[in-house]
């Protein structure tokens, strides 16, 4: 079983989604199908 990889931009356009649009993290992270614990080193970067 091999892990999903992300491109870059797609994870700026979620770490925006939290950053600039004040949406939770859960919140994004279940819409998108990604870990709430993916998203945060995202926001760190």
């Amino acid at each position: 079983m091999s892990r999903q990889r992300y491109t870059e931009a797609f994870k700026i356009e979620d770490v925006k989604q939290v950053a600039e649009w004040g949406h939770p993290v859960a919140e994004v992270a279940a819409r998108l199908g990604v870990s709430g614990y993916s998203l945060y080193p995202w926001m760190k970067r």
